[in-house]
């Protein structure tokens, strides 16, 4: 991918975007991996220098709860979408659209745009508090935050987005930031509390002139925009369309822009998916992985716009265009994602409204929910009366896994160079399944005391299983050093492995 070049906004994207994606290639080097004591997940082979016999890489899907939201307060309606969850302390926040197509004015321009707020201190349970901002039918006792023009897509309550700023010199009075808004640009607004929000200088963060941009459907849809603080810069996810070949049409895909300051970006490029085939991705729901930000994953929403819903027919005003679902992707540079799994992340399921062409979208946000737990939220029921926001709930680190048959495999790592005192290894066996790990030089020979013939049998289900040798577990005086883990799983998962 060619370096980017600099520019400063507002005037950012007066640019015509015609570049397609490009194809790339995974590289791969001898080198030791310094991992320091962070979690690394087993989502692809980055640690794995051979893996043999029945071990082979398992997405896993969410298990999705009853709802935890249903949409049905009298402010809200059938268009709710573009939904916003992240952990903010001991207090989970949620930010999403409200449109209600029965408060069609009169003027016929439109539905009104309203930006809704809920919060939790569980990630379950879910209230909308009364907030006292903005009025509905006479009365300020709701939890709007924002309002639109009705019919107003370019507004930014129409897909808005919003997040806790981290970078370490943020001013107090935007530790929140949001945006929102299409074709005319994305309005950034900015607020101390999170809840009561302002714009920020003349309000369009990023501008572009449609009259000399041909780009269709500019922002048209959620635009992710968070600080990564491992590399110290924010990332902007912006949705686009270009002429696919593939399909010899528009197809829906996503830009990627960053920035140290909020103020110079990079030129928008687009994400590269490598050989992937070119799905038409409505949404893109990217943040850093919690528990190793180093790797970003997202869970775009995947449109099959020529597949048609089977609703019963007492719904066919409500019918739209297409079928969708949602898939799981991931990136250890935010520039080239691996889209290995093309398999469904979320399906739609048994119930037949689950089936339209805007549910099963994965809000964007993960949070943890609990031990051993973490969750995504995703829509369900979209243009339907009955439409509802449900918990999906992974394991911890639990997107993939290193998947053993029950007669077992083994992989060996590449170089590693730790930091720490124990290995600890998220895994679950079987009652007959089994976790045994060697520990080897740079060369690949077992060290004296923590070959496999004194490598004690893990079996169980663990987040943080220490891992034991005959001698004990304290692996100190290795750290620094160049080793391998020899690691060999029998009806069962692992999930990642930490130093600490």
């Amino acid at each position: 991918m060619r370096s980017p070049s600099k520019f400063i906004i507002p005037a950012a994207l007066l640019l015509g975007w015609t570049a397609l994606p490009a194809g790339s290639s995974h590289k791969t080097s001898t080198e030791p991996i310094e991992i320091g004591s962070r979690v690394e997940p087993f989502v692809d082979e980055f640690l794995i220098e051979r893996m043999s016999g029945g071990l082979s890489l398992r997405m896993h899907r969410p298990r999705l709860t009853e709802p935890v939201l249903k949409f049905d307060a009298p402010w809200e309606g059938l268009g709710n979408h573009y939904i916003t969850v992240f952990k903010d302390g001991d207090l989970y926040r949620m930010y999403y659209r409200c449109v209600r197509p029965g408060d069609m004015p009169a003027s016929g321009k439109g539905w009104p745009m309203n930006t809704c707020y809920a919060e939790s201190r569980d990630g379950t349970h879910w209230t909308r508090p009364k907030l006292g901002l903005v009025e509905f039918e006479g009365s300020k006792e709701n939890n709007i935050i924002l309002t639109g023009p009705p019919g107003d897509w370019g507004s930014p309550t129409s897909n808005f987005f919003a997040f806790r700023d981290t970078n370490p010199q943020v001013a107090p009075e935007e530790q929140y930031k949001g945006v929102g808004g299409i074709n005319r640009g994305l309005y950034l607004l900015v607020s101390a509390d999170g809840i009561h929000w302002k714009a920020k200088g003349s309000g369009l963060f990023m501008k572009h002139d449609m009259s000399t941009v041909p780009m269709i459907n500019g922002f048209d849809s959620h635009n992710v925009i968070f600080w990564d603080t491992g590399r110290e810069r924010y990332q902007a996810y912006l949705r686009d369309m270009y002429l696919s070949p593939g399909l010899g049409e528009r197809t829906r895909s996503v830009r990627v822009t960053t920035s140290e300051d909020f103020v110079n970006w990079t030129y928008p490029d687009w994400i590269d998916m490598g050989e992937a085939p070119p799905d038409q991705l409505y949404t893109f729901s990217a943040t850093p992985y919690f528990r190793a930000p180093h790797i970003y994953v997202a869970f775009p929403k995947r449109l099959m716009k020529y597949r048609r819903s089977e609703l019963p027919e007492k719904y066919d005003s409500l019918r739209g265009v297409g079928l969708s679902d949602s898939v799981f992707m991931f990136s250890r540079d935010g520039a080239n994602w691996d889209r290995r799994y093309l398999e469904a992340f979320v399906r739609p399921g048994s119930d037949p409204l689950d089936w339209t062409d805007r549910s099963n979208y994965v809000a964007a946000g993960l949070v943890p929910t609990g031990p051993g737990e973490m969750s995504v939220y995703v829509l369900r029921h979209f243009r339907l009366p009955s439409i509802n926001l449900r918990r999906g709930v992974l394991r911890t680190d639990g997107f993939v896994s290193v998947n053993a048959t029950y007669g077992g495999g083994e992989l060996v790592t590449r170089p590693l160079i730790f930091q720490g005192r124990n290995l600890v290894v998220n895994y679950a066996t079987s009652a007959a399944g089994s976790v045994r790990v060697e520990i080897q030089d740079a060369d690949g020979n077992p060290l004296p005391g923590y070959g496999l013939m004194q490598a004690v049998e893990h079996y169980g289900n663990s987040i943080e299983q220490t891992v034991t040798w005959d001698r004990g577990s304290d692996l100190s005086h290795l750290a620094g050093q160049a080793v391998r883990l020899r690691i060999l799983v029998r009806d069962g998962d692992l999930y990642s492995i930490r130093f600490k």
